[in-house]
């Protein structure tokens, strides 16, 4: 729940074409301990003001000349779209108390105001909207959560899938290729057997943060799950524009890292399948860079290998390479 304090601090602009009813409301708002609020005699300056400052509650006047409490109402939904319209309807008048809630206002407050009244209802309705406001960023960190990585922050199997179906279709559009290259860390097992989990999972958040550093910041990397890695490269012209990236990567996994007193060695073996030339879809792409990942530890680690189709219908081959060292 919101506190006090939360409270106290949320925007609020009052709007009114009276400077009296102005000028009262904010002695109002400013003596409860109110500390952001904000006041115009101009409904039309309403929207564009909303869209700037994102208030938690406006405090509407509903009889205006030229353009009335109504209208504003349909012009502030328009910037809401569907989220918590934080309108607090004034008017005097009785039969406008219905028409104002069934407009998307949350509350009204008549007038003349009654001062118990006028605290209540908008410490009640800035307690609503503040807790809306919660849930909608609790909302949004779960969906955030169910797409990344907790440990590495890197794009999960899930969004990563979603990534390579639209670098597949850019590169369909454009007539050009992607990659798909599949990492697995060569020795993390037994850095995690002999200096613990906790350790191990330093040295992937490391490892995570050296492949993005090396890949260019159209290319996404991700986390697919235990000491495994996915880059997808796109907007490449065939298999030449990914051996030197590649090439790269293993060179920069296998430098020293440095936890705490420990100096600790690893290495990566890595698979790479290109589109078009090796499948048009998502899951064969991945599972024939799996494949030449496998084929890259058989022929000794520390490298990577490439799929490439033979002759039409017939095996499939995987050449290997190990990176030049400088």
């Amino acid at each position: 729940m919101p506190s006090q304090d939360d409270i106290l601090k949320a925007k609020i602009l009052v709007v009114d074409d009276s400077s009296d009813n102005i000028d009262l409301m904010l002695e109002i708002l400013r003596d409860a301990g109110y500390t952001s609020v904000s006041s115009t005699m101009k409904p039309e300056q309403v929207c564009p003001l909303h869209r700037e400052h994102c208030y938690d509650l406006i405090l509407l006047d509903l009889q205006m000349p030229e353009l009335n409490g109504f209208q504003v109402m349909k012009g502030l939904k328009e910037i809401e779209q569907g989220g918590y319209l934080p309108v607090l309807a004034l008017t005097a008048q009785p039969s406008f108390k219905i028409a104002a809630l069934e407009a998307g206002a949350r509350d009204f407050i008549s007038k003349p105001f009654d001062l118990l009244e006028v605290h209540k209802r908008i410490h009640n309705m800035l307690e609503v909207r503040l807790l809306y406001k919660e849930l909608a960023q609790y909302s949004k960190q779960q969906q955030e959560l169910a797409l990344h990585d907790p440990l590495t922050g890197l794009p999960n199997r899930r969004l990563l899938e979603d990534r390579i179906s639209n670098v597949l279709q850019h590169a369909e559009r454009n007539c050009g290729k992607a990659a798909i290259m599949y990492l697995d860390l060569d020795g993390f097992k037994a850095i995690n057997d002999t200096y613990g989990h906790s350790c191990g999972d330093e040295i992937l958040k490391m490892v995570a943060k050296r492949l993005v550093g090396a890949s260019r910041k159209e290319d996404t990397v991700a986390r697919i799950g235990g000491d495994e890695f996915v880059i997808v490269l796109g907007s490449l012209s065939g298999l030449g524009d990914a051996r030197e990236p590649a090439s790269k990567l293993v060179e920069i996994v296998s430098e020293a890292y440095f936890i705490n007193d420990l100096t600790l060695k690893l290495s990566t073996s890595i698979g790479i399948s290109i589109y078009p030339d090796d499948a048009d879809n998502v899951e064969t792409l991945i599972g024939l860079a799996d494949a030449a990942l496998y084929q890259a530890k058989r022929a000794g680690k520390n490298r990577f290998c490439c799929t490439s189709s033979g002759v039409a219908g017939g095996p499939r081959t995987v050449k290997s390479a190990m990176p030049s060292i400088a």
